[in-house]
């Protein structure tokens, strides 16, 4: 599993990262900001991360996971 931070005040609410997230991990909150909203299903792809304009989102893949 991974941990997907958002920092709100970089983000400029472009939707770019919950569009570009294949997984569904990303949605938008009532503040119109991306929220997590079903981290359980996150692999740490990091497109999200890439895909942000405003460097507004860090994946960290737990390093816990047995990727084998």
């Amino acid at each position: 599993m991974s941990k997907v931070e958002i920092f709100k005040g970089w983000c400029k609410k472009c939707g770019i990262c919950i569009a570009f997230c294949p997984r569904g991990v990303l949605t938008a909150g009532d503040d119109g900001f991306p929220k997590v909203s079903n981290p359980d299903a996150c692999t740490g792809c990091r497109w999200c991360e890439l895909r942000c304009p405003d460097f507004a989102i860090v994946v960290q893949k737990d390093e816990h996971t047995d990727n084998a």
